[in-house]
């Protein structure tokens, strides 16, 4: 059949109830076609619900060449679909919904009340009225003999025969939250390549701490500091020293590098500066004042307001004979070199890296392996910062999918 007008008696299935399974349903519910939305959680969305649990961020009003290089070496693939529909679009759409937005100190964008709930509610409730079905605790558990779709109930297992199938389920972080990817080796054995899943924007751990250091530090916030990897020029931030290891914003912007240089090496070591805002010199100038009958600790807290975790951490990491040689503590605090081993576990990361290979997809990103089935948001093999950029790629990818369904169902 060759129409333009699809017929209501098309169903189309999308697995998975997140940004981008909700958005395909949504462009497709709006060019005609009946769709059916299966989630194996009790809810829809919530590993979006829980993204806006610290404040809804979001997209990111930076200038779009600046947005597009967040995803690296899988930007050329992002891009299209950001030109489709990039922050401002989103934001539009997000406005469709009466909920008004406003951009952050630091370019990010937010929900006027800074909350994932009433934006989620106001979706649903347009996607219903639209006609989408959403079945929740309805989990699918790959493909019958016959290529139909196995989806196992409350009720019992049954068997699905969409007109066409996007799969949208995420990566593999926060299981609890219907995202544990249980999916890779159901699409490998129909010869999808899947790169392998890895931790992104997570946190890192060290060979050990010190007990000093766990128990007077852990938790502690690392603040004003910079933090870079491997010669590359350092970032301005704050992380949190862990019982492990370090996490937190900083620490996820490098993510990516650090895990790469870790499956290259078997570890990576970042140098942090524990006063960015002073120069080597100034440092150096400041350490080389006479200090008198006070000690160490307190010459560095009364020169350079160097105390509490910055303190433990440069007694933790820096040589004791660095402490001897205020040329050599100057440089200690200006680059603490510090060794990261390994991620923390999969499913305690922010997100995922790796997943079915955009050379696994057409055009239409349909899998080249399974004609009808296609392929949207976190289980395509790509990464991004926090800041926006994660849900921005998910929605994009959502819509392109959607779009490349209708195209693909009205040439069939």
């Amino acid at each position: 059949m060759t129409s333009d007008a699809p017929s209501r008696n098309q169903t189309v299935a999308i697995i998975g109830g997140g940004p981008a399974g909700l958005m395909a349903a949504e462009v497709l519910s709006q060019a005609g076609y009946k769709v059916d939305v299966y989630d194996g959680m009790p809810s829809v969305g919530r590993k979006f619900l829980l993204a806006g649990v610290g404040g809804m961020n979001i997209t990111h009003s930076e200038p779009s060449p600046a947005f597009v290089s967040r995803y690296a070496e899988r930007a050329s693939a992002i891009a299209p679909m950001l030109r489709s529909f990039g922050a401002q679009a989103l934001c539009d759409w997000i406005h469709g919904l009466g909920i008004e937005t406003f951009i952050g100190s630091s370019g990010r964008v937010f929900p006027a009340d800074m909350k994932a709930a009433p934006l989620l509610r106001a979706w649903l409730k347009r996607l219903r009225e639209a006609g989408v079905v959403i079945h929740t605790r309805h989990r699918w558990l790959g493909w019958n003999a016959d290529s139909s779709l196995r989806i196992a109930t409350p009720d019992g297992e049954i068997a699905l025969t969409p007109a066409a199938t996007l799969l949208a389920l995420g990566g593999a972080s926060w299981a609890r939250l219907g995202s544990d990817g249980a999916w890779v080796p159901l699409l490998e054995q129909r010869s999808v390549c899947v790169a392998p899943l890895q931790a992104a924007n997570c946190g890192f751990e060290v060979d050990a701490w010190s007990e000093l250091l766990r128990s007077k530090f852990a938790g502690a916030p690392l603040k004003n500091v910079a933090m870079g990897l491997g010669g590359q020029p350092l970032r301005l931030g704050e992380c949190v020293v862990t019982q492990t290891g370090v996490e937190g914003s900083l620490v996820y912007a490098l993510s990516a590098r650090i895990r790469e240089a870790i499956n290259q090496s078997g570890s990576a070591t970042v140098e942090i500066d524990l006063l960015p805002g002073k120069t080597l010199a100034e440092v150096q100038r400041a350490l080389s004042k006479p200090r008198g009958s006070r000690s160490l600790s307190k010459h560095l807290h009364s020169q350079l307001g160097i105390d509490g975790i910055k303190a433990a951490l440069l007694r933790e990491l820096a040589p004791a004979a660095t402490f001897t040689d205020p040329a050599l503590l100057a440089s200690a605090i200006k680059a603490l070199p510090l060794t990261l081993i390994r991620p923390r576990p999969l499913d305690e990361a922010i997100s995922t890296a790796g997943g079915v290979t955009f050379e696994a997809l057409d055009e239409q990103m349909m899998i080249n392996a399974l004609p009808g089935v296609f392929c949207a948001g976190e289980m395509l093999d790509w990464e991004a910062p926090t800041g926006g950029y994660l849900l921005t790629a998910c929605f994009a990818s959502g819509r392109a999918a959607a779009l490349g369904m209708v195209s693909w169902l009205r040439s069939s």
